[in-house]
């Protein structure tokens, strides 16, 4: 186990220097430098001020010599300044990343508290009317677009019955728990919905799967319950595949958010990228990015170690 974790751990590495370099290479060739915004904020800048202001901020080097200096300065611990917000890049980036973790993680534990018993319930009972309407659900949900189904939530239990706010984070002047839970509510059930519909399908399907193989029938044949049968030997097989699908949108979910988050003015980690994408703020863009290819190897590392809890003839090596 702990050669295989070590092992990962750096091919992780690996992977994030190479998409730093990719992501800052890409940042850096968009359009338009913050001395650009700035020339154009303030008409008094000659050609000359800009040269030396590029020059300052080593914007005139070559993108491999401007990433050097940057991967650098990084791993010294140093990742910059925003330049919209005029703070260090990490301390921009913790009120968003805690507000994501807090959205994602609610989203995810109730995506999979429903989406598993709703998969199991569809594929014990397969063709019923229970299961066509679970499907229905499943296929409703899969196809309808996030920034569609966030309207429609706003405009039902926002507009229309006023139950919650329509987005934001707090109340300006309140704030406290339960308000900041009201704005919650929308955003969590939005991601839910999405991410229930696709882990159900997958849940039903391997269950099925599953259940058409050999040592199903053999532990009925021994006198199994149908529930044992289940939640003993079906699901813990069929979860082996469902575990890779849930790490795989758990990454996508971190970063995924930024529809949701964009439509209802959560200030997450994906509307932060959003908005420094849009305002030129390279730092604080190449930082958020990184970030969330981070949290992507380590739900698929997360997932790799699950393989081995569920099914202990899996050798870690």
């Amino acid at each position: 186990m702990s050669a295989f974790l070590i092992r990962r751990l750096i091919q992780s590495l690996a992977v994030i220097a190479i998409m730093s370099f990719l992501v800052y290479a890409l940042i850096g060739l968009m359009p338009g430098d913050p001395i650009d915004i700035m020339i154009a904020s303030d008409p008094k800048l000659t050609p000359d001020d800009a040269a030396r202001l590029r020059a300052l901020y080593g914007l005139d080097l070559p993108i491999g010599e401007r990433y050097w200096n940057w991967l650098s300065a990084a791993l010294g611990g140093d990742f910059g300044f925003s330049r919209t917000h005029s703070r260090p890049v990490l301390d921009v980036m913790g009120p968003h990343l805690q507000r994501t973790l807090l959205l994602m993680g609610i989203s995810f534990v109730l995506s999979a508290a429903i989406a598993i018993p709703l998969g199991v319930w569809a594929a014990a009972r397969p063709y019923s009317l229970h299961d066509y309407a679970i499907n229905l659900f499943s296929f409703a949900g899969r196809s309808a677009p996030p920034f569609w189904l966030a309207l429609i939530l706003i405009f039902v239990f926002a507009v229309w019955l006023g139950w919650f706010p329509a987005g934001g984070l707090e109340t300006i002047g309140k704030g406290g728990f339960w308000d900041r839970l009201q704005y919650l509510v929308l955003p969590v059930l939005s991601l839910t919905l999405l991410n229930v519909a696709g882990f159900t399908r997958f849940v039903r399907a391997e269950t099925m799967a599953v259940m058409r193989q050999d040592f199903i029938r053999t532990a009925r044949a021994k006198g199994v319950s149908e529930r044992g049968v289940l939640t003993g030997h079906a699901l813990r097989n069929a979860m082996i595949p469902i575990v890779t699908i849930i790490a795989l949108d758990f990454g996508t979910l971190f970063s995924g958010a930024l529809i949701t988050e964009t439509v209802f003015a959560y200030p997450g980690m994906g509307k932060m990228i959003y908005d420094s994408i849009l305002a030129n703020d390279f730092n604080l863009a190449l930082v958020g990015l990184l970030f969330a290819t981070f949290v992507t190897l380590a739900a698929n590392i997360g997932a790799d170690v699950a393989y081995a809890v569920l099914d202990p003839r899996i050798a870690l090596q």
